[in-house]
């Protein structure tokens, strides 16, 4: 009873799996399709890397099969106008019409939609990276600036305004009125008395003249009128030429009494710089008595190098700085330039001219001096830590809108106290970059060399899975044609089939019988 249980339920678990085979979905592949499934691909899309499609099934080299995209799966794109095409390894190189670079690559181009208002090489950081490396910006404004030449000056005395007093004549100190260097005297103050014989020989002469005028003067012969005139004329200019002062002169007129002693007055407002005698003392003419010089005005001799030569004109203003007077500064000009070189440091002199009414400038003091040359009016000026000089050229980023940075060569002019001159490259009004620079650019360039670096890996798998597409084209192609033989061509393959499959069961058998009959 057991046994016969036993087999009908294997029976009834048979019926019911072939049941289930010949019910399931997949034998139902043999019915008519819809008119859905029945509709063709249009091609077949790599499913990691959509842009590469294959007109036939395939697959990619990690062994997944292409997905066919039907007709009512394909999304129209929009139409959008290319301005141009740029180099995938060079954004500032563009093309109007495709082409493709030294290595190959396809030019990419460039849509006006959201791009019209880029520059070719601009950088597009994100504001968080902007405020975290510490961009600052500046305006470029138009305002006057001139070339500034930093030096060293000393300050000497003005040799124009400098006297050295010798008398006319020998003969004896009578008198030192001032008798200490560095005194200050004003003109026509008396600073000696001096005693010479040839001084009050002149003195009686003149008398006498006066005297002869007094008795001749109205004499009816005209010819000694005039000679007695004459002689007291030229009696008076030879006490003025022998430096007596006028005062005494006219002093000898009404007293007629000769001086012993003559004063010597000081010819210029002016310092005491040096005395050559003390009281007492004999003199001759080539004896210096005083030397005086104005300290009213002062010289300043300043080096220059022979770059800095043609930027230098005679009227250049001129700003002077000394440590001894802080917080105060000189204004002066370019007097003279000299004419010739110093041999050994290579520098030309150049004179300053200063007022110095405080008499706060002393000689031999030393001083900075900036020369302020080329002075341009109306002209664009930045910040000079704006201007980036790493390489050939010098360039600026403007900022064109926040975390769009536009690189641009400038032109440069002069500069001076951190600003310079941007004669050609920025506009006036325009927001440029003063600090983080070097962050942008290399920001700027992470981000263009990490798009190259995908972009070549993404042209590197195209090629790959172009070339599995291929491979695999061809051997759907070879599967595709084994349909499209004769049919005897199918009667002998599946004949071959069965003929080797007998053989190998014959040979199975055979070696079973030879099994048997060794175990016998």
């Amino acid at each position: 009873m057991n046994k016969a249980t036993t087999i009908v339920g294997v029976m009834m678990l048979g019926v019911g799996l072939a049941a289930g085979y010949f019910l399931s979905p997949g034998q139902n592949e043999s019915q008519p399709m819809s008119a859905e499934t029945k509709a063709e691909p249009l091609y077949y899309r790599n499913p990691m890397n959509p842009s590469v499609t294959s007109p036939v099934p395939a697959q990619d080299s990690m062994g997944m099969d292409y997905i066919p995209v039907y007709a009512e799966e394909e999304k129209p794109t929009s139409e959008r106008e290319i301005l141009y095409y740029r180099n995938p390894m060079n954004p500032s190189v563009t093309s109007p019409t495709p082409m493709k670079d030294s290595m190959g690559m396809d030019y990419v181009p460039v849509y006006a939609e959201g791009e019209s208002s880029d520059v070719v090489g601009t950088d597009k950081i994100d504001p968080v990276v902007v405020q975290n490396i510490g961009v600052r910006t500046a305006i470029a404004s138009s305002e006057p600036i001139s070339r500034t030449i930093r030096t060293v000056g000393r300050v000497e005395f003005n040799e124009e305004r400098m006297a050295r007093l010798h008398p006319k004549v020998q003969g004896w100190i009578e008198e030192l009125y001032v008798d200490k260097t560095g005194e200050t005297v004003a003109a026509d103050d008396i600073l000696l008395s001096i005693y010479s014989p040839q001084l009050v020989s002149t003195q009686q002469e003149y008398l006498l003249a006066l005297n002869n005028l007094s008795a001749l003067g109205e004499s009816p012969i005209e010819e000694i009128r005039e000679g007695a005139q004459q002689l007291v004329k030229s009696s008076r200019e030879r006490l003025q030429f022998l430096d007596v002062p006028e005062h005494q002169i006219r002093e000898l007129e009404p007293s007629r009494e000769i001086k012993k002693s003559i004063h010597i007055h000081s010819p210029v407002d002016g310092t005491v710089l040096r005395i050559g005698v003390r009281q007492g003392q004999h003199v001759t003419p080539q004896k210096e008595l005083y030397m005086l010089a104005d300290l009213g005005q002062v010289w300043v001799l300043a080096d220059i190098y022979e770059n800095e030569i043609p930027w230098v004109s005679v009227g250049d203003e001129v700003e002077m700085t000394l440590t001894s007077v802080p917080g105060r500064t000189f204004r002066g000009e370019v007097s003279y330039i000299y004419p010739y070189s110093e041999a050994k440091t290579r520098t030309t002199k150049v004179r300053l001219v200063f007022d110095n009414p405080d008499l706060l400038l002393r000689p031999d003091m030393f001083s900075e001096v900036k020369i302020l040359s080329d002075t341009r009016k109306n002209t664009v000026v930045v910040p000079s830590e704006a201007v980036v000089r790493s390489g050939g050229h010098p360039q600026i980023f403007v900022v064109r809108e926040p975390g769009k940075f536009e690189p641009r060569l400038v032109t440069l002019g002069v500069e001076s106290e951190g600003r310079i001159e941007i004669i050609d490259g920025v506009k006036n009004g325009e927001e440029v970059v003063t600090s983080a620079q070097f962050l942008v650019d290399s920001e700027s360039k992470l981000r263009e060399a990490t798009a190259k670096m995908m972009d070549a890996l993404k042209n590197k798998s195209s090629e790959s899975d172009a070339d599995h597409s291929r491979h695999s084209a061809g051997h759907h192609d070879m599967t595709d044609h084994s349909a499209d033989m004769p049919e005897g061509s199918d009667d002998n393959m599946h004949g071959g089939m069965e003929h080797e499959t007998s053989e190998q069961s014959q040979h199975e058998m055979g070696t079973e019988a030879h099994g048997g009959m060794i175990h016998d």
